[in-house]
């Protein structure tokens, strides 16, 4: 057995985000085309007594090592003893990219990987959150339902750049759900086979988050960080992933991704900002 293994949670992006329903106990039926982008945190795993966690990285002052801390949780859904944790956390906390998501999904992949015991039940991986089994599938999809819904892509998605951008502050996904001004909306189009980063652009623009409006409402910068992001030469789309705070500007190349990236940087340097392709 290795003495320690790495496993990369990256961030999850919604590039559509549908709200279609509410079930009678409250949970909010959606609708998403979810990708991944290659900037993440990781997972580290190394033999040790017990189970232990030590969050390191340059976002990990926003966390604190608690029994409910998501990579805890995951660890104990795989009965793990005998190992000392790391995450190395480089997402911001609370900014709908699925940070915690994908750290608890890395370490379900992580532990089941060196102890050779099977995954959880899809119930109990549920159970951690509704976006933990979409991170731990990790592959472009369409979700649906609370989150348990994944659905193979008809056809594979072109090449694209993201670049993220988060102003450091949060908006409550419990307070973006109370504001919405509907919870009955239409469903995404299909997905049709797409040539290029252009025509991706073209047809997730004809679909919506709808809860954008309400995040937006309960945080108006999240409209000062989509200007920013449509004002990057080359920037085909702008929008808020998940319930936000975090904003997407899709790019059709890695040096348009990067120069937008390191405009804004410059731009506003108390802001989170990154560069990356969307993982296939």
């Amino acid at each position: 057995m290795a003495t320690e293994a790495v496993e990369f949670a990256p961030a999850k992006v919604n590039l559509a985000l549908h709200v279609t329903g509410r079930r009678a106990d409250g949970y909010h039926l959606l609708d998403s085309l979810v990708v991944f982008a290659g900037v993440g945190d990781r997972v580290t795993a190394e033999p040790a007594a017990g189970l232990s966690l030590d969050i390191t990285g340059p976002q990990s002052a926003a966390l604190s090592v608690t029994d409910d801390n998501l990579v805890l949780r995951a660890a104990r859904a795989m009965g793990a003893e005998g190992w000392h944790l790391r995450l190395d956390k480089h997402l911001p906390v609370a900014s709908g990219i699925g940070g915690g998501s994908a750290d608890a999904a890395a370490t379900l992949r992580l532990l089941a990987r060196l102890s050779g015991k099977p995954l959880p039940p899809a119930a109990e991986v549920l159970r951690l959150g509704a976006d933990v089994p979409v991170c731990l599938a990790g592959q472009p999809v369409r979700m649906t339902g609370i989150g348990e819904g994944l659905h193979p892509l008809p056809h594979a998605l072109p090449p694209v750049w993201l670049v993220l951008v988060n102003p450091g502050q949060a908006v409550s996904t419990p307070e973006v759900f109370r504001a919405l001004d509907r919870r009955d909306n239409a469903p995404m189009q299909s997905l049709p086979r797409l040539r290029d980063a252009a025509e991706l652009a073209a047809w997730v623009a004809m679909q919506r988050n709808d809860m954008e409006s309400a995040a937006t409402r309960l945080l108006p910068i999240i409209a000062e960080v989509r200007r920013a992001l449509s004002a990057q030469p080359g920037c085909l789309l702008s929008r808020m992933s998940g319930s936000g705070a975090t904003c997407f500007g899709l790019f059709a190349d890695p040096l348009s991704a990067n120069a937008a990236a390191r405009a804004i940087s410059a731009r506003q340097p108390g802001w989170w900002v990154a560069d990356a392709p969307v993982l296939t």
